[in-house]
């Protein structure tokens, strides 16, 4: 081996590693960006959980046990409401996590010295959020009956065998066993729909301009709208494939159903599936090669695996992580999943996600058409 042989072919190589700006950029800061997000989002702690409160007593006693759920590191006030009902509602369309619910005679109940009882509601279609709610209402709850019945005692000396005291009773929606399969097999299908439609659809442009077959294609009359919807139309065929094997097979062999609408679900999983396309096409347009493309789709598909809330919870995560995944369409689309499958709700739920989800798509498309164009370059 001559070294000076071998010192030459080091620096050719350094020269195209110089030249090839866009791997190097992404070999430079991919490190950073998986220390950060696995940093950040990788966090199991679920603390500030959104509470929403029927207060059907509005008493002064009962402003005191919100208080005891809203001063604490546990929950988080979202609002009040008229009803019970609405606390089921606001749980259903997915704006909070748990709801409190005090019945109109909480205050005669202390009164007579009696155990009162107080529902809380909570979505189960978060196993890992659920669990911790029902762990920090009950302690709460616990905690707020052993200072009334030490002020009963240090009031009228009737003994610590005071009844007095709260008793806080959970109650999970949709998925009341807090099966994880629940939670995961939705994910699942999303994460399928979006990694294989990107990653094939990222490679259509790339592949034609490094086979030489991109000025083939340029020399006949297709327009670039026809030739982008084209290529696209296949990938199409294969992500309604894999969602309808996903589908079946977390059925047969997880006993996941569908308890919504399965058209809705076809309707929205469409609108999902065209922005997976168009954010594919974006990347087939801006990568000049095939590892190029391969390295910004990861790029893209990992931050959608960490922060949509597809294994970790969004809750947990630091404010500015948190605003960092409302710009991922896979966000919006677990939560479609999610409340179609596990919930049962209808679209008139599904309002917020959908919305955002087709502003990402409009804004995905616009800057595909922009930057795509049918020349050399």
């Amino acid at each position: 081996m001559k070294w000076k042989r071998l010192l030459t072919i080091t620096k050719k190589e350094f020269i195209h590693i110089r030249r090839d700006k866009a791997s190097l950029a992404i070999a430079l800061m991919m490190p950073i960006m998986m220390l950060l997000l696995f940093g950040f989002a990788v966090n199991t702690d679920v603390n500030n959980v959104n509470l929403v409160v029927y207060d059907g007593s509005k008493t002064e006693d009962s402003r005191e046990l919100i208080s005891k759920f809203t001063n604490s590191y546990y929950f988080s006030l979202y609002g009040a409401v008229d009803s019970p009902e609405d606390v089921e509602k606001y749980i259903s369309e997915g704006k909070v996590k748990a709801g409190l619910v005090i019945p109109p005679n909480y205050t005669k109940d202390l009164r007579r010295n009696t155990i009162t009882e107080v529902q809380v509601l909570v979505d189960g279609s978060d196993p890992t959020i659920a669990r911790t709610a029902m762990s920090y209402s009950i302690l709460i709850g616990n905690n707020y009956s052993l200072k009334l019945r030490q002020l009963q005692v240090d009031k009228s000396g009737l003994g610590k065998n005071s009844s007095i005291g709260v008793n806080l009773k959970p109650l999970v929606l949709y998925n009341p066993t807090l099966e994880s399969s629940n939670f995961n097999i939705p994910g699942v299908i999303g994460l399928i729909l979006q990694n294989i439609t990107v990653i094939l659809t990222s490679f259509a442009m790339v592949r034609e301009r490094e086979k030489g077959t991109i000025e083939q294609l340029i020399m006949t009359p297709v327009t670039s709208f026809e030739l982008i919807v084209g290529k696209l139309v296949p990938y199409t065929i294969i992500g309604f494939l894999d969602m309808i094997v996903a589908l079946v097979l977390g059925n047969v062999i997880f006993g996941v159903y569908v308890k919504g609408s399965m058209a809705l679900l076809i309707l929205l999983g469409t609108l999902f599936l065209i922005c997976s396309l168009a954010m594919g096409m974006l990347i087939s347009t801006i990568s000049k090669t095939q590892l190029q493309a391969m390295q910004a789709s990861i790029a893209l598909l990992l931050p959608s695996v960490l922060l949509s809330g597809f294994m970790f919870p969004r809750e947990a995560m630091p404010k500015l992580v948190y605003y960092i995944s409302c710009i991922l369409p896979m966000t919006y689309f677990l939560e479609i999943l999610r409340g179609i499958i596990v919930k049962g709700v209808g679209i008139s739920y599904l309002i917020s996600p959908i919305v955002s989800l087709l502003v990402l798509i409009f804004i995905i498309i616009v800057a595909t058409m922009k930057k795509f164009s049918k020349t050399l370059d």
